[in-house]
């Protein structure tokens, strides 16, 4: 008898009657495990590991969440509050008054980007960046991500990004890919979302926008091979039509395949409503098609 499919998983995974059964037998495991060591015996047991070899922590914490929410599992007490995803004000450092930056392009190049990653001082200064000048503030990294600072010859900070997780269904750019649902599911960790881009406000200086974007793209495969130890093909990024024209990004040379339908990046329900915005793709490679559909160039 073939195992009843329960739920299906980003990597494409599907989770039966027999896989609830080993979770709940690792629950009832050692009495005084906590969510934490279940999450890595279910890594273990299953070898769902990373490409770089570490267990997927984090994808397996988010399958137990989903399990317990339709009643499948239940999961022992949390032995400490969940993080706070979103970073509040309150936590914010000492801020002098920046003086304005307005010199032409030519004059602060060449640009230092500096890969960050959370441990590290300096994220410290992007975050608050984010914090105060992002109209979307900035949450805690989950999963995969980088983040980036960028300085002027002069050492001083102009801009920020952060890539992320790319969105779970996008048509246009499902469409603009030729991805089906099987392959999407199976390639889509081999996207990445430009989840913020931020030039400081105090920073007024023309084509800046564009210049960062054009050099931050010229890098990011290659650091995202280094740090997770598999490719990413495609950029996307979303832009609020409220608020903005997305001319940078045009100016980079991305690609406006298309809107969304107003529903938040990871709303798979369909029940959130948040802005329509134009949805900007940037291809890394020639062959990102080929990549992403599973065809051999």
């Amino acid at each position: 008898q073939h195992a009843h499919r329960i739920i299906k998983i980003k990597d494409g995974r599907i989770i039966s009657d027999e896989d609830v059964a080993l979770v709940r037998q690792l629950i009832e495991g050692p009495p005084d495990w906590s969510r934490n060591q279940i999450t890595l015996a279910l890594a273990e047991a299953w070898n769902w590991r990373t490409a770089t070899g570490r267990l997927k922590n984090f994808a397996g914490s988010s399958l137990l969440l989903k399990l317990e929410k339709r009643g499948l599992i239940c999961l022992p007490e949390r032995r400490r509050p969940p993080p706070k995803r979103m970073i509040r004000a309150e936590l914010e450092l000492p801020w002098p008054d920046p003086q304005p930056i307005t010199e032409p392009l030519r004059e602060l190049l060449p640009l230092t980007i500096e890969p960050l990653s959370t441990k590290q001082p300096r994220y410290a200064s992007l975050a608050q960046y984010l914090i105060r000048h992002h109209y979307l503030g900035l949450r805690r990294s989950v999963g995969e991500n980088m983040a980036y600072l960028a300085r002027d010859r002069q050492g001083r900070d102009v801009g920020c990004a952060l890539f992320g997780a790319a969105a779970w269904r996008v048509n246009p750019r499902d469409k603009f890919i030729g991805w089906d649902e099987p392959t999407r599911a199976d390639r889509l960790s081999w996207i990445t979302n430009n989840v913020r881009f931020l030039i400081l406000p105090w920073v007024r200086v023309p084509h800046l926008a564009s210049h960062l974007l054009a050099r931050l793209t010229r890098r990011l495969a290659a650091d995202w091979l280094t740090k997770y130890g598999h490719p990413v093909h495609l950029i996307e990024t979303f832009v609020d039509r409220s608020r903005f024209k997305g001319t940078c990004y045009r100016a980079a040379n991305w690609t406006c395949v298309g809107q969304t339908q107003g529903r938040s990046r990871q709303d798979r329900d369909r029940t959130l409503k948040v802005p329509v915005k134009d949805v900007y793709l940037y291809p890394l490679t020639l062959q990102f098609r080929d990549k992403l559909c599973h065809v051999d160039p």
